[in-house]
């Protein structure tokens, strides 16, 4: 009893307490729960990410919903929606999303064209140089041809761009509406940009030439003559030169 007691009052006099009376570990907070709470504070509020995810989706679902209407307007029989309405629909649909089809019924094609195109560059010394003719749709025939998935660029691009200037052009070649003008700089653009893929060089001015071969009828089945019936004459289209930009392929 005597040590026990001396033992005490040593512990007292020299400022040392027993464990129990010191509970350090229950006062500090773990350190995962502060990161926990750091983050929580540092963060976004989950109402603001609600709301631009929901804008998000609702901005994507409109979108796809009006393209599909206009589209639609587009292919669908004339009707009074469509034709009150069809500077907007052809805003939205020419020229990317054009449709060569009404709704049900696709439009076969009745000719064969092959659309080649030459150019012409000024040296410095003045002379000036015109190219020989580049067949443009041989490329394209060259990337559909044993491909069993082909590009809707190699299969249409050019097809759907001549047919658009056809439907805007009259038989001098001049442009009658804004419309016709941009199928016009559409066809240019995508001829000048094949050339210079294809052959290189720069070039100011470029001259396209459409030769459109009729498809032959099929002689009536079980007839005498099953050979095809022969083809009408070519019909060869020059085109005027048309400028090209000047920024472009290596001018």
């Amino acid at each position: 009893m005597l040590n026990g007691t001396a033992s005490t009052a040593a512990d007292e006099s020299s400022g040392e307490f027993p464990q129990e009376s010191a509970p350090q570990s229950e006062e500090r907070p773990t350190e995962p729960q502060s990161a926990e709470r750091l983050t929580a504070q540092s963060g976004p509020p989950p109402v603001f990410l609600q709301a631009v995810t929901s804008a998000a989706v609702f901005l994507c679902l409109a979108t796809a919903l009006a393209h599909v209407l206009l589209v639609f307007l587009h292919v669908a029989p004339p009707n009074p929606l469509s034709q009150r309405y069809s500077r907007q629909v052809n805003a939205w649909v020419f020229p990317l999303f054009e449709q060569n089809w009404r709704l049900f019924a696709p439009d076969p094609e009745s000719v064969n064209r092959q659309i080649s195109a030459r150019t012409l560059h000024t040296a410095p010394d003045g002379t000036v140089r015109m190219s020989g003719w580049f067949d443009l749709t041989a490329v394209d025939d060259a990337a559909v041809v044993h491909n069993p998935f082909p590009s809707h660029t190699a299969q249409n691009m050019l097809r759907r761009a001549w047919s658009s200037y056809l439907e805007n052009h009259v038989v001098d070649d001049q442009p009658r509406s804004p419309r016709g003008l941009m199928t016009q700089r559409y066809l240019t653009n995508i001829a000048s940009d094949r050339v210079a893929a294809h052959r290189g060089g720069s070039f100011e001015a470029l001259q396209l030439r459409v030769v459109t071969v009729p498809i032959a009828t099929p002689a009536p089945a079980g007839g005498a003559g099953a050979a095809e019936v022969a083809p009408r004459t070519a019909d060869t289209r020059y085109l005027p030169w048309w400028k090209v930009e000047v920024d472009s392929h290596g001018n």
